[in-house]
């Protein structure tokens, strides 16, 4: 950290272009005349900045030296790790405030603000192996497990676990169920718990709600050496607006747009000026922190829709300057980290998300399919009588699906503020439901695309997700909860093992569809191939039940079941295809060839024949 790294830093800082701010900036060891910490923080238009903490009692502030480019610093010796810190700032007007560090590396837990010296080096990696194999699985399979750590299990049904407490508990049960990813709701730091982590203050501050820096790094580790990628949500549109953070950080707006229309954001927070540059570099080096410092594996960018749009709305006009901002971001990210995954939440149709940034796309590696899930639920939701007439809301997301690298989401978006859980949203009575969601992850699974479920979705869980709240395990007491665990269990893993179900997701090839038309019975049918197999898919979305369902097959051979929704150890009434189904010459749905199936009422049922 000599005068020509942080000349450097500095330089690329007030350009846009740094994507290790945090390094100069916030609270690190050195070694000057004496063993110490320097304090470091950008404030250009403050008229003095202070440091006060435990260091000294929190008495006698100690005067920061301000720098040509606005920054402020000092060196105070003897400071141990895990030292409490504040900045007093005299703001522009002369007010003076007391201010967290917008660059530091821990806080105190929330009510309190104050941050925390901490040394995030020498931890003991283990997983380098993983790390230098890590890709984006474009031909891979991905199943992501998306979860709030505060309440995805807790110690003794009350309390928060620690990071290392939970990866002890998680890691045995992601493995079991046939995920490949899971994917944490924030944990910048945030004061409001009910906000789940999406209004946050601390960018390179790891939530203390759940332990230690070094804790969560030894999550981190123990995921990847089960195989288990982490991914992280990202939140680069706004922040909070409590006073003690980012917030007219030097009595200017800083962080914020200085126009207050643009500055408001509607979830009452403020939105980062994504046309500053040094706004730019804060955000590009908190996103390279999380994944430098904490081997995360990519990056779920939240409400892309409105870095696109002036608050989100297409009839605004597109926000050219954070357009900007994201392009960069996820240029630099792939140079630096080349197997990291770049996820974008979007719900808007703006093209060209996934395409590289030289072809002025935006850069990312997948997109949200929320299109996907809207139709989807909706369908499910109707009273099978009147599904004949909106056939097409299942047939829709292969009219556009090339047109970018989706994920299909069933989110935490999906079972909050009273929308009702997943099994919550479909029609019929309680047998009905569990055989209905059974149906849709069967669905789900051979559709293509990446995967991602919200905890709870493999438990059938009927209650909403609350942050305070563990999920309800206890359902896994009852036959029906326990059965349906099972079969998404089992679902998850054919996914990730038979090959065809993900290896062409992009390509066209890769899925055909055998009868996309037969709105009179509401049954659809469709294969996925690879070099190895293939797999046919059908899928009947009445209570009308067939021994003799004909169907055509792309190739001539022998058909075996390798799951079906309503098998008796899915508490389902069992009426399957015990035997393979040897194909005939009988032409059907324009194929040479064709098979007998027997359908249940509702059934999914996945035939493999291998080539």
């Amino acid at each position: 950290r000599g005068p020509m790294f942080k000349q450097r830093i500095n330089e690329k800082f007030h350009q846009g272009h740094c994507l290790d701010a945090h390094k100069y900036y916030g609270a690190h060891f050195d070694y000057e005349s004496t063993p110490g910490v320097r304090f470091t923080t950008y404030a250009p238009n403050a008229r003095n900045v202070q440091l006060v903490g435990s260091f000294n009692n929190w008495e006698k502030p100690l005067n920061l030296e301000r720098l040509s480019d606005g920054s402020w610093t000092v060196f105070v010796p003897d400071v141990a790790e895990w030292t409490l810190y504040k900045y007093k700032i005299e703001q522009a007007d002369g007010n003076w405030v007391e201010k967290s560090d917008p660059y530091a590396f821990a806080s105190e837990l929330r009510p309190k603000s104050a941050n925390l010296v901490v040394n995030l080096g020498n931890f003991p990696w283990r997983d380098q192996m993983w790390v230098n194999r890590r890709e984006k699985y474009f031909d891979k399979p991905m199943n992501i497990y998306e979860l709030h750590l505060g309440s995805w299990m807790k110690r003794d049904a009350h309390e928060w676990m620690n990071y290392e407490e939970i990866a002890h508990q998680l890691i045995p049960y992601v493995k079991e169920m046939g995920f490949t990813h899971i994917e944490l709701m924030p944990l910048t730091e945030y004061p409001f718990d009910g906000s789940w982590g999406y209004q946050a203050h601390g960018y390179f501050s790891l939530t203390s709600r759940y332990g230690t820096p070094k804790q969560f790094m030894t999550f981190v580790d123990e995921c990847h050496l089960n195989d288990i990628g982490v991914i992280l949500d990202f939140v680069p549109v706004h922040f909070v607006k409590d006073n003690f953070g980012l917030r007219y950080f030097d009595g200017t707006p800083l962080f914020e747009y200085p126009n207050p229309h643009d500055a408001n954001s509607q979830w009452d927070t403020l939105n980062f000026d994504l046309w500053k540059e040094e706004v730019r570099s804060f955000l590009l080096s908190s996103a390279s922190f999380w994944l430098e410092t904490y081997h995360v594996d990519g990056l779920r960018v939240d409400a892309v829709s409105n870095i696109i749009f002036w608050h989100g709305n297409k009839n605004n006009g597109t926000n050219d300057g954070a357009t900007a901002f994201i392009r960069r971001l996820n240029y630099y990210l792939n140079v630096r980290y080349p197997g990291v995954i770049m996820m974008a939440e979007d719900s808007s149709d703006y093209p060209k998300v996934t395409h590289p940034t030289t072809e002025m796309g935006l850069g990312f590696d997948y997109k949200w399919d929320l299109g996907w899930m809207n139709d989807t639920l909706k369908y499910y939701s109707l009273d099978p009588v009147y599904r004949q007439f909106h056939h097409h809301q299942l047939t829709f997301s292969m009219a556009y699906f090339y047109s970018e690298n989706f994920i299909l989401p069933l989110s935490h978006d999906e079972v909050v503020h009273g929308k009702g859980t997943i099994i919550n949203k479909l029609w019929g009575d309680y047998k009905q439901k569990f055989a209905q969601a059974r149906n849709l992850y069967a669905y789900m699974y051979s559709h293509p695309g990446k995967k991602l479920n919200f905890m709870g979705n493999e438990l059938a869980h009927f209650r909403e997700f609350d942050e305070n709240v563990e999920q309800d395990w206890f359902l896994l007491g009852y036959h029906t909860h326990h059965s349906f665990n099972r079969f998404f269990r089992d679902l998850s893993h054919i996914y990730k093992h038979h090959s065809c179900l993900s290896h062409h997701d992009y390509k066209h090839h890769g899925f055909k569809w055998i009868d996309a038309d037969n709105a009179n019975q509401s049954i659809y049918s469709y294969y996925r191939e690879d070099e190895e197999s293939v797999v046919i898919v059908i899928l009947n979305m009445t209570p009308v039940s067939y021994e003799s369902y004909r169907i055509g097959v792309p190739y001539k051979g022998s058909y075996t079941e390798i799951i079906n929704t309503e098998k008796d150890i899915y508490d389902g009434c069992n009426m399957c295809n015990f035997e393979p189904l040897v194909s005939e010459k009988h032409e059907a749905h324009r194929f040479d060839n064709s098979i007998l199936v027997r359908i249940a009422p509702f059934a999914g049922v996945y035939l493999e024949m291998k080539k």
